[in-house]
């Protein structure tokens, strides 16, 4: 366990400063004694948990009822290509024989 945190310390290189309210400090300072952390890994932490929610956000589509059943009925039954897209996969067919 003690080398562990030895290695996680040593792999820690980057460094990330920021300015913050008294009220802040006070509230992050608060938080860090109920979880029984340090300050800094508490912020550390919380902040990764941030990014990562807010990447999963960004990258998951969730789609309400209405959305699903028109995302799902345009998968099933999707439109006639038009006349461009004919087109345009002709020229793409002659192209690739070439």
């Amino acid at each position: 366990m003690v080398a562990h945190a030895v290695m996680e310390k040593e792999s820690k290189k980057e460094r990330l400063e920021a300015r913050l309210t008294p009220e802040q400090k006070k509230h992050i300072e608060h938080a860090a004694r109920i979880r029984g952390t340090s300050i800094s890994d508490f912020v550390v932490l919380s902040a990764d948990d941030a990014a990562v929610r807010t990447i999963r956000e960004q990258e998951v589509l969730t789609l309400n009822e209405r959305a699903r059943e028109v995302f799902a009925n345009a998968l099933l039954h999707p439109p006639a290509p038009g006349a461009k897209l004919l087109a345009a996969a002709k020229r793409y067919k002659r192209r690739a024989r070439t």
